[in-house]
């Protein structure tokens, strides 16, 4: 039996959190032994915002280092980079024809950006889920590990590859959202009604895949709590401590209900302890990892083009597939060279 094909990427801006972890990456090795998965460096949404090159390209190898390191294998799943892929551009320019300016007004994403960029608000933040779109389509891709916020564009790309078969046939399969069981949304230390997130401005509100222990330690005793004391499940009462307990209970193993009579008759500052150990237990082997492969650019630079081979194989096909069917046969000769 064909397995079906999961597509899904981060972009390249910086250290993941462990919110990215917990729900996103620890669900992409799971997924990797039943589904043919594709997973990219999103370099090109990284230039919505004004980057340095150098940081960037240090950034994109860093990334990959993490995804291996946090478990993802070459060998299992097709891992790349994004813009070494010219049919994601290729076919976005095609989509961008297919979508309507009405449909990208309503994406909440690109005025929250806009907002927090208000001095660069590019056509690149408008066109954003357009890309997103070929990012999937370009594989066709069978189910797209995504969370909340993200649910929006797997619409407008449902949206758009619909409108595309109705008009030529059945081209593009039809994504449909893959959301973990468990810890599809981590919230901030310091802002526990948000997800965690990378660009939050506070260093305290998130925890870094590549923190130290002391530094792990010190963002778990400063999270926001409450003045209850007492190691208690409850998201609209106790946002923070329902926080720790999911992350606890993540990476332990353990139910809501074994927490809380773990920690019966305990204050907080033994609860925070206990999170703080149980994540830097599970990072150390994935640091250790990491600043290996680090140390062997070599080995990422094979990765990353094995990854372009074996993607650019499929994505082409698609993208032959879409040329010809809208007709454009000077396209295709040039595409076929």
């Amino acid at each position: 039996m064909e397995k079906k094909v999961i597509l899904s990427g981060v972009q390249a801006t910086g250290s993941l959190t462990l919110g990215n972890y917990l729900g996103a990456l620890n669900n992409w090795v799971e997924m990797q032994d039943k589904y043919e998965c594709y997973y990219m460096i999103a370099d090109l949404h990284t230039l919505t915002i004004r980057t340095n090159p150098e940081e960037l390209r240090n950034n994109t190898l860093r990334l990959l280092a993490l995804y291996i390191a946090a478990g993802l294998d070459p060998q299992k799943n097709t891992i790349f980079i994004q813009s070494h892929i010219p049919e994601h551009t290729q076919l976005s320019w095609i989509l961008n024809c297919y979508t309507y300016i009405g449909e990208l007004n309503r994406m909440t994403q690109f005025k929250d950006k806009a907002s927090k960029h208000a001095d660069n608000i590019n056509s690149g933040l408008f066109t954003y889920p357009v890309l997103m779109a070929a990012d999937i389509l370009v594989y066709n891709a069978d189910l797209v590990p995504v969370g909340e916020d993200q649910k929006q564009h797997l619409e407008i790309t449902r949206d758009i590859a619909q409108r595309f078969n109705s008009l030529y046939g059945n081209t593009f399969a039809i994504p449909q959202a893959y959301i973990g069981k468990v810890g599809a949304r981590i919230m901030g230390l310091q802002n526990p009604t948000a997800k965690m997130s990378k660009s939050a401005q506070d260093p305290m509100d998130k925890i870094l895949l590549t923190d130290t222990p002391e530094e792990i330690t010190k963002k778990f005793k400063k999270a926001v709590t409450d003045s209850e004391n007492c190691v208690r499940y409850d998201k609209q009462n106790k946002p923070g401590v329902s926080n720790l307990m999911g992350i606890y209970g993540i990476i332990e193993n353990k139910t809501m209900e074994e927490i809380e009579k773990e920690f019966e008759n305990k204050g907080y500052g033994d609860f925070k302890t206990a999170v703080a150990q149980a994540v830097i237990t599970r990072l150390e082997p994935i640091q250790e990892k990491y600043n290996e492969l680090l140390q062997n650019p070599e080995k990422l630079q094979e990765i990353y083009k094995q990854g372009a081979q074996k993607a650019r194989k499929r994505a082409s096909t698609v993208l032959k597939d879409v040329y010809e069917k809208i007709r454009s046969d000077y396209i295709v000769t040039i595409h076929r060279q």
